[in-house]
């Protein structure tokens, strides 16, 4: 039988923009103080409260993933002379804590015994005698910065607020640092009550000091490349241009040997590494040191004497080489722990023969290795045990338009019938979805169902030419490749259309809206989280006028075309719909929860199906994981509705 959804009065007529007709029947639902969308969105926590009483694996779900949770996590460390500062986050604790050597420095959890305050970022002094970190409350990211007495523990200076995931480069004094307020660039000093601004406007500006102190680096995001200027800080503040107006990304730093090291898309999609004068900043006067491997972009760079490591993916795995200093010269490949991901590489910023990176891989949880450049050897820096039992496969299929795309399916040895299985996506940002450790899907593995990642484009697995071939105008590019990857696992016999779920969170939700809207047949039951749907309008909330540049603005007429072409919440129509379960969270600054409520409200009106439109709102919550506690929640929500609607059997 039907549900009884909660009444959402649909306004009548439409909008006429660039002569297209657009209708939003549900605008009233995007101001979540309006009395109507309270008492609507009650009714619809109400309604999900109800019907997950009845998904019988919750309790199973919520005790697999806490127990699969229950690792010792740590960063890679943080040197400045003999101090190593880094996070960790041990058995039941809900948020990393921040240690320096054995002594705990920040623990979110002394500063707020509810569990809503997170460490954001930190960044030590030079010498290691301050600290500065950023922390927010209840999801809103806003963070305020303020720096702490290492020795003594206590906080000498701020908070400064709305430094949202500010970067901090500290003078070699360590009395005064640059860092980002509100979009602005600033020179704080320690103890005053105004802030210096460096620059003039606006930009998401990111920042790096080299070692001495010396030289500053900043740039600035724009479209699909960055703006890059470097400043000798030994002679004032006067910025010069190393890149600017160039369809390219670009990262730059002056190494501890006062070379200028770049990393860059500059006529290398896939990402090349040139060596330059500090002096001489212009791209023209760059000499390439390592050249592009074509389809293995650049992750990772790091100097050591005398040696420079070279991170790459390749088809989504890790490769770290080691290359001659001066020549560029492949000297041998570093040996990983096994086909999985590294993610942070860190030195002494003095330089040295050591290094430290993180790895993970689908059962591996997160951890920390250590390499000598001296004998060429790594090392287990932090290690937990990995997870048996589970095999990785990659598939290689094609789609709509030829092209080759990969996935990685997760799933239990011996079955050959076709099982439940969730498949996951994202598919753009130029993020790449790489091999990691995640509690969501061995529990989902463990109980008998399979768990596939799609390498979409839009992503950044293969470069920067993988990632434009997903935005924009090309967006149904990475719709049709999710879509061609559904086909092919049921073809192939992973799975039936009764037993298949889709799963995405914001980019990612808006693949599973449109998937949803353009094959509803397809799926069994989907689970959309903190997405992005009204295609529209989007650009007015929320980080939405800073994606511009990935989706288009419907100011423009052709991007308005293309726009409507795949919004989920415009393509809704009266249908069989499959199972599905949106989550938001209130405190969510990215992706406003407009786009969740009223692509509920249109789907609940439409839909011909019995199976549930269903709406988990989360208070307290933003955008990012709020606590580990809360995440295993949530996850054991999605696991039991996803499991209720594909019929995974075995499951108490």
């Amino acid at each position: 039988m039907r549900l009884s959804y909660p009444a959402a009065e649909r306004l009548p007529g439409a909008e006429y923009l660039h002569g297209h007709r657009v209708a939003d029947p549900y605008r009233w639902l995007e101001d979540a103080t309006d009395p109507r969308t309270r008492a609507w969105q009650a009714a619809q926590d109400e309604l999900w409260f109800l019907q997950a009483r009845s998904l019988s694996g919750r309790a199973y779900f919520r005790a697999r993933v806490a127990a699969l949770s229950e690792v010792e996590t740590t960063s890679t460390p943080a040197w400045r002379g003999n101090r190593q500062f880094f996070t960790r986050r041990s058995p039941g604790q809900d948020h990393p804590v921040l240690y320096v050597g054995d002594r705990v420095l920040v623990d979110p959890m002394a500063l707020d015994p509810s569990g809503l305050t997170t460490l954001d970022r930190w960044q030590p002094s030079p010498d290691g005698r301050l600290l500065a970190y950023q922390v927010s409350r209840g999801g809103d990211e806003h963070s305020f910065l303020s720096v702490l007495d290492v020795d003594s523990g206590e906080v000498i200076d701020g908070p400064i607020d709305r430094c949202r995931y500010s970067p901090v480069a500290w003078l070699p004094d360590c009395k005064a640092f640059y860092f980002v307020r509100e979009r602005r660039l600033y020179l704080h000093r320690i103890g005053a009550f105004e802030d210096e601004q460096m620059l003039p406007g606006e930009a998401s500006y990111g920042l790096e000091i080299s070692a001495d102190g010396n030289w500053l680096t900043i740039s600035a995001v724009v479209a699909h490349g960055n703006d890059v200027w470097l400043v000798d800080l030994s002679s004032g503040f006067e910025p010069v241009v190393a890149q600017r107006g160039v369809d390219a990304r670009t990262a730059l730093a002056v190494g501890p040997d006062g070379r200028m090291y770049v990393a860059t898309t500059l006529g290398a999609p896939s990402g090349r590494v040139c060596v330059g004068d500090p002096r001489q900043p212009g791209h023209e006067h760059w000499r390439e040191l390592v050249a592009e491997e074509p389809g293995a972009p650049l992750s990772q760079l790091a100097v050591l004497d005398g040696m420079l490591l070279v991170g790459r993916t390749r088809h989504a795995l890790s490769s770290l080489t080691a290359h001659d200093l001066e020549t560029g010269e492949l000297l041998h490949e570093v040996p990983l722990p096994g086909p999985g991901a590294i993610g942070d590489l860190c030195t002494r910023p003095e330089g040295g023969h050591e290094a430290w990176f993180s790895y993970t891989d689908s059962v591996t949880p997160p951890t920390v290795h250590r390499y000598d450049a001296r004998t060429g050897h790594v090392t287990a820096w932090s290690s937990v045990p990995a997870v048996r039992d589970v095999e990785s496969h990659q598939v290689v299929y094609r789609s709509r338009d030829g092209t080759p795309i990969r996935l990685v399916v997760l799933a239990r040895s011996g079955a050959d019938e076709p099982r439940p299985v969730i498949l996951y996506g994202y598919g753009g940002f130029g993020l790449s979805l790489t091999p990691s450790y995640s509690s969501f899907a061995l529990a989902w593995v463990e109980a008998g169902g399979v768990f596939v990642t799609a390498n979409l484009r839009g992503g950044g697995e293969q470069g920067e030419e993988w990632h434009r071939a997903g935005v924009l105008g090309a967006k149904q590019n990475v719709i049709d490749d999710f879509l061609a990857a559904a086909e092919t696992l049921i073809a192939d016999g992973w799975t039936t259309a009764d037993q298949l779920a889709i799963c995405g969170e914001s980019n990612g939700g808006l693949l599973v809206g449109a998937a949803l809207t353009q094959r509803p047949e397809l799926f069994a039951a989907a689970v959309c989280s903190a997405p992005v749907l009204d295609m529209v309008r989007y650009q007015l909330a929320g980080l939405g006028p800073s994606w511009v540049p990935e989706y288009g603005s419907a100011d423009d007429p052709a991007q308005l075309a293309a726009l409507l072409a795949y919004s989920p919440y415009h393509r809704v129509v009266e249908t069989d719909y499959p199972a599905v379960l949106f989550t938001t969270f209130d405190g969510d600054t990215r992706v406003d929860p407009l786009h969740a409520r009223k692509m509920c409200a249109a789907l609940q009106h439409a839909t011909t199906s019995t199976r549930p439109i269903l709406l988990r709102s989360e208070s307290g919550a933003g955008h990012l994981p709020s606590g580990t506690s809360r995440g295993i929640s949530l996850a054991a929500d999605m696991l039991a509705f996803l499991a209720t609607h594909t019929g995974l059997g075995g499951v108490p």
